[in-house]
Formats: C-alpha cells, sequence, structure tokens
C-alpha cells in the first residue's frame, strides 16, 4: 500500500494550564503558567516547593465513585484526555473497532498508587495490598480503559521511553496509520509524578528548579515536574476529507534515534540526527519549518545542547526560527510531555500563535535562539517540529505541517 497522508483531527489535553483543550490554549497564549507551589504532598520534605498540577480536577466529575476505584490518577488523565479528543473530532470509534489503534505513553504509570501501597506495607499499615494494586499501577491502564470504553479492539499498547514517551506513541500510531495497519488511532501520553516517593527522587538527583522553570534564561536553574495528559485523534486525510472532519494540521514525519552514550547526560548528535530524520520523512525543507516547540527543560545541560543541535541541523536558518519552550508553563510532565507539546505545536499552526517562552529574564550567549520570550507572537509557518529527548539518549521528534485546505 502506497503510504498515507495522515492528518490530525481531534484534540484532548487536561494540564497545568486547564482542564480542557481551549483553557489550555489560552493559558498559552496569554503565556500564563500552570506553576505554583504543590498541594498534592508535603512540600515541607522537599527541596524545591514548586509544580505544575492540574488544580480543581473532580473524578467524580468524570466518572462513577466505583470505577474510581480502577484508576489512578495518570488513567483518569488519559481517559478524560481521550473522551475530549473524540468528541473533538466527531469520530464513530466503533464503526471498525478491530481497524482503530490506541498508542499511549507514559514512564511512570500509576506511581500514586504504587507509593501509596508500598508505604502502606512496609510502614506496618496493611499485611497485604488490595487486589486492584496491579491493574491501577500497570503503565498501559491508561490505554486499556480507553480501549474498553470505545469499544476498540485493534492494536493498543503503551510505550515508556522516559520524557520521550508521548512522543514515541504518536510516532508510532503516525506510522501504523500511514501504512494502512490502522485506519485511525488514538494517541498521546498521560502521567501523574506527584506522590512523595517519586519526588524525593526527583529530589536526590538535584535537577529540579527551586522557583520557577525558566528555559533558555541565563539565570535557569533546572526544571519543574509537571502532570496531565493529551490525546490526538489521526486519521488518512482522505478518510478525513470523505466525512467531511475539521483537520488541525498533518503529521509529516516522525523521527527517533538513540544517543549510545549517557544514562542522563544529553549528546549532540542523537538530537539533531532525529530532527533531521524527522525532516527527511516530511518532506519538509529546513527553510519551510518556522517553529520548533523546544524540549527545553530550562537545565543549563539541555538547553544548551538543544540549542547547538538546532543549529547543527539548520544552520543559518537557525537565525530565523522561533524557539519556545512551554515547559515554561505546563511543567515537565515526562511521559505526557510530548503529548501535550504536539497538542500545543498542533494549535499554534492552527491558530497562527506561536506560544511564549515564558519566566525569560536574560539571554544565554550558549542558547542564542529567537526563543519567543515571555510574550505569545502572531506568525504563520508552514512547518514546525516538536522535540522530546529523553533520559537514556532516547529521542523522539515530530513534525508537522500547517493544513491549508
Amino acid at each position: 500500500m502506497q503510504a498515507r497522508r495522515v492528518v490530525i483531527t481531534g484534540i484532548g489535553v487536561i494540564s497545568a494550564l486547564g482542564r480542557n483543550r481551549s483553557e489550555f490554549w489560552e493559558s498559552l497564549c496569554r503565556g500564563r503558567p500552570g506553576i505554583g507551589p504543590i498541594e498534592a504532598v508535603d512540600r515541607t520534605q522537599l527541596r524545591f516547593p514548586n509544580g505544575a498540577e492540574v488544580h480543581g480536577f473532580d473524578p467524580l466529575e468524570h466518572f462513577e465513585e466505583r470505577f474510581t476505584d480502577f484508576l489512578d490518577r495518570f488513567a483518569q488523565f488519559a481517559l478524560v484526555a481521550a473522551r475530549e479528543a473524540v468528541r473533538d473530532a466527531g469520530c464513530d470509534t466503533r464503526s471498525r473497532p478491530e481497524r482503530t489503534a490506541i498508542v499511549t505513553g507514559s514512564c511512570l504509570g500509576g506511581q500514586s498508587t504504587q507509593d501509596e501501597a508500598f508505604a502502606s506495607l512496609l510502614l506496618g499499615k496493611r499485611s497485604r495490598l488490595i487486589p486492584l494494586t496491579i491493574p491501577r499501577v500497570m503503565a498501559n491502564a491508561g490505554a486499556s480503559h480507553i480501549s474498553m470504553e470505545f469499544g476498540i479492539t485493534g492494536p493498543t499498547f503503551t510505550t515508556s521511553t522516559a520524557c520521550s514517551s508521548a512522543n514515541h506513541a504518536i510516532g508510532q500510531a503516525f506510522e501504523m496509520v500511514r501504512c494502512g495497519k490502522a485506519e485511525m488511532a488514538i494517541a498521546g501520553g498521560s502521567e501523574a509524578p506527584f506522590s512523595l516517593g517519586h519526588l524525593k527522587a526527583w529530589d536526590a538527583m538535584r535537577v529540579v528548579a527551586p522557583d520557577t522553570c525558566r528555559p533558555f534564561s541565563k539565570d535557569r536553574r533546572g526544571m519543574v515536574l509537571g502532570e496531565g495528559g493529551a490525546m490526538l485523534i489521526l486519521e488518512p486525510l482522505e478518510a478525513a476529507q470523505t466525512r467531511g472532519a475539521s483537520i488541525y494540521a498533518e503529521i509529516a514525519g516522525f523521527g527517533m534515534t538513540s544517543d549510545a552514550h549517557h544514562i542522563t547526560h544529553p549528546s549532540l548528535e542523537g538530537p539533531a540526527r532525529a530532527m533531521e530524520a524527522a525532516l527527511e520523512e516530511s518532506g519538509l525543507r529546513p527553510e519551510q519549518v518556522g517553529y520548533i516547540n523546544a524540549h527545553g527543560t530550562g537545565t543549563p545541560a539541555n538547553d544548551a545542547m538543544e540549542t547547538r543541535a538546532i543549529r547543527l541541523v539548520f544552520g543559518e536558518h537557525a537565525d530565523r526560527l522561533a524557539v519556545s519552550s512551554t515547559k515554561s508553563m505546563h511543567g515537565h510532565a515526562l511521559g505526557a510531555a510530548g503529548a501535550i507539546e504536539a497538542a500545543a505545536t498542533i494549535l499554534a499552526l492552527r491558530e497562527g500563535i506561536l506560544p511564549p517562552t515564558a519566566n525569560y529574564t536574560e539571554p544565554d550567549p550558549g542558547c542564542d535562539l529567537d526563543v519567543v520570550p515571555n510574550q505569545a507572537r502572531p506568525a504563520t509557518v508552514d512547518g514546525a517540529l516538536s522535540n522530546s529527548f529523553a533520559f537514556g539518549g532516547l529521542n523522539a521528534v515530530l513534525a508537522f505541517r500547517r493544513w491549508a485546505p
């Protein structure tokens, strides 16, 4: 079968910037960070006080009380985002359930459930765990519950590649729809990292900022953790047009590489090759790309490396690129980061507004790109990349093309 063009027809998002797609986009356009004091745990036990939590989320507004026993917070986010994406696309997932795929990303799974269960056991509060512990903890719980809710019986699985999980998930879904293994896909990621044990592990790494996330700024001091989820509906272009679907953008390419370098320290070559691979597959020339949603964690090592990688790939055109990190607003959502950032990139292409790098205070000569500081910018661009570079040296880059009917 000839490779098919693949488009995005639905988007669902829940994050620190809002509990649905429209709230999320409004916050991005206003450059309004969702970062604040952590409320989920006792933050006095941490060296860092702030996170990007989803505030005001009540599971009982979305699920029957008995059903919440089966769902860790990360899986709740996956289902809420998938529901919004399916509604937005106006698609019938039950018409050909065996030809619809679900691919989700999560690097932690049910972290809160695991922490609470093990703490209860090890502190002697219980002699055994509840039977639902494993179904709540497993990283594929989000994908499985989406499958059951929508009656989807096609390929369904979860990728777990640290911070690249969601980009790998979307990329795999793209490949399946493009080659004809699936006629539709729900793809994205979800994460809920705010449990004390997990936060203490990040505390020990000393890479979390003591104040806020300032990507590419000279005074950046580290990342800020975030939570949430985002899901996309992917369809072949012809099928979307036949049913009269509204198209957000075309997903045109996907590149993935491994650094084979270091478990936590980033390299230059791996991310550069992933961007080059995404461009090659998409057919976009470097000069057609006007925006990059950067991995942009706010750590000294990542931001300088990513700047160098972008310059290596784009050459002189790097001076004309807009490059922003929306992690400055929604935090680093780990396995969900790529999905949330893909949603931001797609909406930027459709709406003609580039989201800013918030909290930016001072230029860094080592990060000498146009980082769209602090204020969103009206701009019509034809192509965009969304970068994810994970611990373990696993890189995944998505390439999008603006949809112009």
